[in-house]
């Protein structure tokens, strides 16, 4: 069942017919999927690839769907990701939650580049995304057991607010393999990936989810939350040819918001932020969303 912003998002997209020339993947995204499918003809590459995109197409026409963004390689690139990795390494049992996961691919990504795969969670509003991730990248979940949890991020049932911890938390950790939501994770997750996410909501809900993920981040200093979307140089709304009107943060407007969350219990955080132009110049003007508009706010949340 669609939430309330899929259906916003249907009504003003409509359902955009994939198109095969959207398909491009650089030398370094090729040689990521070749060796996560065995896959080494590039034609047969991309021939799968696209039926692992009409699958997950199928579930939701989401824009990032249809343009390959899921096959960038978009985490690894990201100002966060070397100190993902670095926790990864040297703290003990450090966990990564990817919200947003879609495919999975970008834990995938982690993981295969040494996060512990024992470590790591994942979570959408949509089984189906997941299991076109396995198809995708030829996988079960006995080859790949990395937790899936379905829900929305707005479910208290899934995700409930609770305050920034400010000392460790003194439930047990949980055991990653029995969860069903997310709560049982609260002050316990050592670093959060969010990526095309944030934007799918406006200012209010944005701030709602901002607590919601701030209570899950573990206490220790170096503990992060990263990610990228849409953004604008100065806060604002924009609004499409369609008529969708989404709310986008700037740099400084971002920094207030976790500023915000995390001063209310005492906490402290650094954040950086950055708005850039897009490198293959479409993201964000499949909406229809002019091409001024067209920018992506990168971030980066430590706790101090």
């Amino acid at each position: 069942m669609a939430t309330a912003t899929e259906t916003t998002i249907l009504t003003h997209l409509q359902e955009l017919e994939l198109d095969e020339s959207l398909y491009r993947l650089d030398d370094e995204e090729a040689a990521f999927f070749k060796a996560q499918t065995g896959i080494q003809d590039d034609e047969e590459l991309k021939k799968h690839l696209l039926q692992g995109q009409a699958e997950a197409y199928a579930v939701f026409p989401y824009p990032c769907i249809r343009r390959f963004a899921w096959t960038k390689l978009r985490i690894s690139r990201q100002p966060g990701y070397p100190h993902l990795l670095k926790l990864g390494r040297e703290r003990e049992g450090a966990i990564l939650l990817d919200i947003g996961c879609c495919f999975g691919n970008d834990a995938r990504k982690a993981i295969a580049d040494g996060f512990p795969i024992q470590n790591v969670v994942a979570s959408d509003l949509h089984q189906g995304f997941w299991d076109a991730g396995h198809k995708v990248f030829r996988t079960t979940p006995e080859t790949f057991p990395v937790p899936f949890i379905a829900g929305d991020a707005f479910d208290p049932a899934h995700l409930a607010i609770v305050p920034p911890f400010t000392a460790p938390p003194t439930a047990p950790r949980p055991d990653l393999a029995t969860l069903t939501s997310l709560n049982p994770l609260h002050g316990y997750v050592s670093a959060i990936h969010a990526t095309a996410f944030f934007h799918l909501f406006q200012e209010e809900q944005q701030l709602q989810l901002a607590r919601a993920l701030a209570g899950l981040l573990s206490p220790e200093p170096g503990s992060i939350m990263f990610g990228t979307h849409a953004g604008l140089p100065e806060a604002g709304f924009r609004v499409s040819s369609s008529g969708i009107r989404g709310f986008s943060h700037s740099p400084e407007s971002w920094k207030e918001l976790w500023e915000r969350v995390f001063g209310e219990v005492g906490a402290r955080v650094d954040v950086q932020a950055r708005v850039t132009k897009p490198t293959d110049g479409r993201a964000g003007t499949e909406m229809g969303f002019p091409q001024h508009q067209n920018w992506r706010l990168e971030w980066v949340v430590t706790r101090l």
